[in-house]
């Protein structure tokens, strides 16, 4: 079910305190499926959204393995989608193989070229399943927020196509919890490294 959070009436809870929903509790009140919880990325979006005063919709929902499911369960446009995709590129030279947390439109392709050369990068690859899980604490394929830094420890790449929207969602640490907020909300909290276009 839907619920909007409006900050100015929800206080974060102490890191240690279990307060996710009963249906996602596990047997340890101190983690969150599998997550500790002050690792946990949907628990720290919600804290690092209300710190901020920024008014979101969370929702709780079946499993949405693809951006076409949640979009559906979502009741909005495939268009606001943020599909986040955490990425490796190498150098020409091999002297920086990075791992780097790209957002764009759920509704868009990626376009490894732009990356490729906004990076001066030989290959770009996607992150192995295993890979994505060392990088984000365990998250799986399609679990990832659009969060770089704190939430997620890699550089933010936002896509020009997230602009074009005024409203923003995605998978929040899991392929069962969205949140929906305004794009201009998203941008100014999540400080992005850089917007540029590397969609078609």
């Amino acid at each position: 079910m839907p619920a909007t959070c409006d900050p100015a009436q929800r206080k974060a809870p102490p890191p240690t305190t279990c307060h996710h929903p009963p249906e996602a509790r596990s047997s340890e009140c101190s983690m969150v499926n599998g997550i500790p919880i002050q690792q946990n990325p949907r628990l720290r979006i919600h804290d690092l959204l209300a710190s901020n005063d920024i008014q979101f919709k969370s929702l709780h929902h079946e499993v949405t393995p693809t951006s076409e499911d949640s979009a559906r369960v979502r009741g909005e446009d495939l268009s606001t989608g943020g599909k986040a995709l955490v990425l490796k590129h190498n150098s020409e030279d091999d002297s920086n193989n990075a791992y780097a947390l790209f957002v764009l439109s759920a509704s868009r392709k990626l376009n490894t070229k732009s990356i490729k050369k906004e990076f001066k990068s030989k290959n770009v690859r996607f992150a192995t399943a295993e890979e994505l899980a060392g990088l984000t604490g365990g998250l799986v394929p399609g679990a990832v927020p659009p969060f770089g830094k704190p939430i997620i420890d890699l550089n933010l790449f936002v896509d020009t196509s997230i602009e074009e929207n005024t409203v923003i969602a995605f998978n929040c640490g899991s392929l069962t919890d969205s949140v929906i907020m305004s794009v201009e909300d998203y941008l100014k909290v999540s400080v992005p490294t850089k917007i540029f276009s590397f969609s078609k």
